[in-house]
């Protein structure tokens, strides 16, 4: 079968008179009789019941007459669909962000994608950088923000860097620390912070600037959650280093100090497929640009 047989059951259900349905659809009624009858062949039961002076609807075309509509109608739909896609008006795009997005980047790149794009179906996953790599090769997911170091995060990926920030000290509310930290003094502390394997720029930016200073941190927990990291600290098990948009996330038991002298800085950026972007994914790459 195909739209044109559908369209004219349609025509003889609503005439009800295969004279007026041929009128109508610009066609003599023979072969609008021996679509029918092809039609009703291919389904395997009749949609009309005939006489020489009655035409009236089977119980099984009664039935078929909206799904029919239905399809009719999703059919006409397609070209403003397809050109909807085309421009990323529709369709979806699945992003996923590390923690520490969540509290500079994510809600505003979010926002702004959602009030230019309100169609567009957006999928969220909250995930480390190394996951997100993962995912990407797997084709699960459409984009990333990812903690990187400045370069190339992986051959097969794009890179655009985003956002550069300050560390800023996450120490107890109850310790010796005055109003700035000092390296020296955060050495002696067992320190919290992301495995290497999940965040590895972010863990060797940590660890570097330790070494540069000249000392040896003293690890401690680890965690993936920044949220599971401020409270850790909030406990009294050690201190962190959190990108300052922290500051944002008031959390009882923790101050945050900045670091003497020259901060590290860490970087978050956004990261995709070498490929031709979706529609939907050069949407974002614009209102990110």
């Amino acid at each position: 079968m195909d739209l044109r047989q559908l369209r004219q059951f349609v025509a003889v259900a609503e005439e009800l008179h295969f004279g007026r349905a041929a009128e109508r659809l610009n066609m003599t009624q023979p072969p609008l009789s021996q679509s029918i009858q092809a039609l009703e062949r291919e389904l395997g039961a009749p949609l009309f019941a005939r006489t020489r002076r009655h035409v009236a609807l089977t119980a099984v075309g009664e039935q078929l007459l909206p799904q029919v509509r239905a399809i009719l109608a999703a059919a006409a739909a397609l070209p403003g669909t397809a050109r909807r896609l085309a421009r990323g008006e529709a369709g979806r795009l699945r992003l996923a962000f590390v923690s520490t997005a969540d509290y500079s980047l994510l809600p505003d790149l979010v926002r702004r994608y959602k009030t230019a794009h309100p169609k567009v179906e957006l999928s969220l996953l909250e995930a480390t950088s190394d996951r997100q790599i993962e995912a990407l090769l797997d084709r699960r997911i459409d984009a990333g923000l990812v903690i990187a170091a400045p370069g190339v995060v992986h051959p097969a990926l794009s890179y655009r860097p985003l956002l550069r920030e300050p560390l800023v000290a996450a120490v107890p509310e109850v310790s010796g620390f005055g109003l700035k930290a000092r390296l020296a003094d955060l050495a002696r502390e067992p320190l919290i912070l992301f495995p290497r394997q999940s965040a590895p720029a972010f863990h060797d930016l940590i660890t570097g600037w330790f070494a540069q200073g000249g000392h040896e941190p003293r690890l401690g927990q680890e965690a993936i959650q920044m949220q599971t990291i401020l409270s850790l600290v909030s406990a009294g098990l050690g201190v962190a280093l959190v990108p300052r948009s922290l500051r944002a996330l008031g959390r009882a038991g923790v101050r945050y100090l900045d670091l003497v002298g020259e901060p590290p800085r860490i970087e978050t950026g956004l990261v995709w497929r070498q490929e031709p972007p979706s529609p939907t994914l050069n949407a974002l790459l614009e209102i990110a640009r």
